[in-house]
C-alpha cells in the first residue's frame, strides 16, 4: 500500500470491498423482490422507510468506526500494531454499549414517531413498524459486522470482509426464503421476516468475527495481554475523528427522510415511495456499493501513505479511484437508461403508475451515479488522511439544504411533483461532487497529525 504502483494497489484494495459491498447488497435486493411478491409494493415502500429512518441512527454510531479506521490506517502506516488492535476494540466496546443501551430501547420506543415524521402511508405503516422495531433492538450484530470491514479493511486485509460479507448475505438469503414466505412449521413473517432474517444473520457473522479476533492469527489480533477497560484516550480520538463522520451521515439521511415526507405530500405518495425505494436505496446502490468500496480504498491508502511520510502518493490513490469509479458509473448508468422496466420488474413492480415512477426516478440518478462515484472517492480521501470535519460540512449543504431548499420552492410556488424530488437528489450529488474535489486538492490534510499516548502519526 506504501509502495510500488498505485492504481493496481488501489485495485486491489477496492476489489474484494466492492464485490463483497455488491454480494452484501443482494440482500437487499431479495429482501425487495421477495417482499414485492409476496406483499406488494406497500411492503418495498415500509422497508425503504425504514431503512432510512434506521440508517439516521446508524450512521452515526458507526462514524466511530470511520475515525477508527482513521487511526488503524495511520499506525498501520507507521508501524504500531499494538496501537492498531486497541483501536478496534475501543471501537468495538463503545459501539456495544452505545447499541444496546441507547439505540435498542429508544428505537423501540420511538418508532412509530419516526413513521409519521416521514409521511408514511397508513398502510405501509402497518407494514414498517415491526420491520423497524425488529432491527433497532438487534443491531449489534451488523454493527459488528461493519466495524470488522472497516478495520480489516484499513490494515490492508480487504479478503476477510469479503468472505464475511459473502457468508452474511447467503445466511441472509436462506433466512429470508423461509422467513418471509414460511416453510413448513414456520410461519410466513412478511416484511417483518426480511428484519429478522437481517438480525439473525448478523448475530451470527459477529460471532464469527469476534473469534477472528481472539484466534491471534489475523492482521488484528485480542489477546490476553491487551487492556480490556475502557481507553478514554483512544475513545476521545475515535469521537474526535468519528463524530464529523457521523453528523455527516445524520445530515445525509436526514436529507433522505425529509425527501421521503416530501414524498408523502405527493398525491400517489405510496405509489412514489415504492419507486424510490426500489430506484435509489436498492437499484442505485449498484452505483453506491462500487463507490463505497472505492471510498474505502481511498481512505486506507490515504491514510497509510499519509502515515509513512508520503503525501503525493495518497492524492495520486484517491484520484485513481475516482476513475475506476467512473467507468463503473457509467456502465451501470446505460442500464438504467436502456432497460429500466425490466430491472424495476425484478421487484414484482407490476402497477403502471409505480413503473413509470420508476422508469423517471432511473433517468436521473443514471447522470447521479457519475457524479457521486467522484464525491465518494474523494471523500475516502479526506476522511483517511483525518479530515472528517471537511466532508461533514459538505454533506449538510449538498444532501440536505440545497435538495430541501429546492423542493420547499416547488412546493410553496407551483406544487411539488415527482421529478422536482428526483432533480433535487441529482444537483445535491453534483455539488457534493464539485465541493469534494476543491477541497481535497486544497490539501490541507497534508498538516494532520495523530497522538496517542505520546506516539506521533
Amino acid at each position: 500500500m506504501i509502495e510500488g504502483p498505485i492504481r493496481p494497489a488501489v485495485w486491489k484494495l477496492a476489489w474484494p470491498t466492492m464485490l463483497q459491498n455488491v454480494i452484501g447488497g443482494l440482500q437487499g435486493l431479495v429482501d425487495h423482490a421477495m417482499v414485492g411478491h409476496y406483499v406488494g409494493y406497500t411492503g418495498n415502500a415500509a422497508i425503504g422507510v425504514s431503512w432510512q429512518i434506521f440508517l439516521v441512527v446508524v450512521v452515526f454510531i458507526s462514524s466511530l468506526f470511520t475515525g477508527m479506521g482513521v487511526l488503524v490506517a495511520r499506525f498501520a502506516g507507521a508501524g504500531q500494531p499494538d496501537k492498531v488492535n486497541q483501536a478496534v476494540y475501543q471501537a468495538f466496546l463503545t459501539a456495544a454499549v452505545l447499541s444496546l443501551l441507547i439505540l435498542a430501547p429508544l428505537g423501540y420506543i420511538l418508532a412509530p414517531v419516526l413513521l409519521d415524521l416521514v409521511n408514511a402511508a397508513p398502510a405501509v405503516q402497518v407494514e414498517a413498524l415491526p420491520y423497524l422495531r425488529v432491527m433497532f433492538l438487534f443491531s449489534l450484530g451488523m454493527m459488528t459486522f461493519y466495524l470488522a470491514g472497516g478495520a480489516f479493511r484499513s490494515a490492508g486485509d480487504a479478503q476477510t470482509p469479503l468472505r464475511l460479507g459473502i457468508l452474511l448475505t447467503v445466511l441472509n438469503i436462506v433466512l429470508n426464503i423461509v422467513l418471509i414466505r414460511g416453510f413448513g412449521p414456520i410461519p410466513a413473517f412478511g416484511t417483518t421476516g426480511a428484519a429478522m432474517g437481517t438480525v439473525i444473520a448478523g448475530g451470527v457473522v459477529s460471532a464469527i468475527v469476534i473469534g477472528l479476533l481472539l484466534s491471534g492469527n489475523q492482521v488484528l489480533t485480542w489477546d490476553r495481554a491487551m487492556s480490556w477497560a475502557p481507553d478514554w484516550e483512544i475513545i476521545r480520538a475515535l469521537f474526535r475523528f468519528g463524530l464529523p463522520t457521523g453528523f455527516q451521515g445524520v445530515a445525509m439521511n436526514i436529507g433522505g427522510v425529509v425527501l421521503l415526507a416530501f414524498i408523502g405530500s405527493l398525491a400517489q405518495s405510496a405509489e412514489a415511495q415504492a419507486a424510490y425505494a426500489v430506484g435509489y436505496v436498492q437499484l442505485f446502490s449498484l452505483v453506491t456499493w462500487t463507490s463505497v468500496g472505492l471510498m474505502g480504498a481511498s481512505a486506507a491508502m490515504a491514510g497509510q501513505n499519509l502515515g509513512a511520510g508520503l503525501p503525493d502518493r495518497a492524492s495520486q490513490a484517491v484520484a485513481a479511484a475516482s476513475r475506476i469509479g467512473l467507468g463503473v458509473a457509467a456502465v451501470i448508468g446505460a442500464m438504467f437508461l436502456l432497460i429500466p422496466r425490466a430491472l424495476l420488474g425484478a421487484f414484482g413492480m407490476e402497477e403502471p403508475v409505480v413503473v413509470d415512477l420508476g422508469v423517471e426516478l432511473l433517468r436521473f440518478l443514471a447522470v447521479s451515479g457519475l457524479f457521486i462515484t467522484v464525491a465518494l472517492s474523494y471523500t475516502g480521501g479526506l476522511q483517511g488522511t483525518g479530515d472528517t470535519k471537511s466532508p461533514m460540512y459538505i454533506s449538510i449543504i449538498s444532501q440536505l439544504i440545497v435538495p430541501i431548499a429546492i423542493c420547499s420552492v416547488f412546493q410553496l410556488t407551483r406544487g411539488l411533483r415527482p421529478t422536482d424530488i428526483w432533480l433535487a437528489i441529482v444537483v445535491g450529488h453534483v455539488l457534493r461532487c464539485t465541493l469534494s474535489v476543491v477541497r481535497f486538492r486544497q490539501e490541507k490534510w497534508r498538516s494532520i497529525t495523530v497522538e496517542l499516548g505520546g506516539s506521533r502519526a
